[in-house]
């Protein structure tokens, strides 16, 4: 088996790391497991056997494009893949994203709480025509946000409308497809060719649903992703394995399909 890669993590530059992380755990009365700093997710990585992680930034305000994809550069490496992060409402955002393809990264993240849109707006559709001709790789929040109110923005299926609209491109929905919309992910989206992550779905379903989600969804289209600081790396794995899942779609999750995703 190739190395296990995590498709879905988060770190900050140190001096950003000791503010962002306290306040981050206020927001959402959660603990985090890491300071926050790549030095510390790669730690994590060491001990829990995480070959690569994807890096996801995500720019709350346009103006930090620019300070984000220079960040982005300085930290990428063998282990560390950093996805930069887009703004909606940033008035360059088509050149910006041209940018960040011709330095090399291979997707972005956006977060439609913390950058207040709706996955299918209209405005959006450009940016995810060009996405899809570039072949680059969209990270998109799924579902509901443990620090924002129960507002849908991107739900199961505006996530199938999305998908229909621009087959092409590359999404991947994280937290199962939906986090705490599992029983709109089960029945809409799971069987579709639409690219699902793990993270924060393992601690929050009982294991018949899990296993039924994972089953039923084509093997090449799940992903092992944790949001690390919020969860264990390690943790995580062993609660993947504990599902007791076939060993090929094992091997798709944690690192098959996200090796060929990468193109690594």
């Amino acid at each position: 088996m190739a190395g296990i890669i995590d498709i879905h993590t988060h770190a900050f530059p140190d001096q950003i790391a000791r503010i962002a992380i306290p306040a981050l755990e206020r927001e959402g009365n959660i603990k985090a497991y890491l300071n926050g700093t790549v030095a510390d997710l790669i730690d994590s990585m060491d001990r829990s056997g995480v070959e690569q992680a994807v890096l996801c930034s995500i720019a709350t305000r346009p103006e930090q494009f620019q300070p984000i994809l220079e960040w982005s550069n300085a930290i990428r490496s063998e282990r560390i893949i950093p996805f930069p992060s887009l703004h909606p409402r940033d008035p360059d955002l088509l050149d910006h994203l041209q940018l960040i393809h011709d330095l090399g990264f291979k997707g972005v993240k956006m977060h439609p709480y913390y950058q207040d849109y709706f996955l299918d707006d209209y405005p959006l559709f450009a940016l995810y025509e060009r996405m899809s001709e570039l072949g680059l790789i969209l990270v998109i929040h799924a579902g509901y946000d443990i620090a924002f109110p129960r507002i849908r923005r991107a739900d199961p299926q505006r996530i199938i409308d999305v998908c229909r609209q621009f087959p092409g491109l590359k999404m991947i929905a994280t937290h199962l497809g939906g986090w705490d919309e599992w029983e709109d992910v089960r029945t809409l989206l799971t069987g579709r060719p639409i690219y699902m992550e793990i993270s924060f779905a393992l601690d929050f379903l009982d294991q018949i649903r899990l296993r039924d989600i994972l089953l039923n969804h084509p093997p090449e289209y799940l992903l092992y992703g944790t949001d690390s600081p919020w969860t264990d790396q390690a943790t995580t794995l062993k609660m993947l394995a504990k599902l007791g899942l076939p060993d090929q779609l094992f091997e798709q999750i944690v690192s098959g399909n996200a090796h060929r995703l990468l193109a690594l």
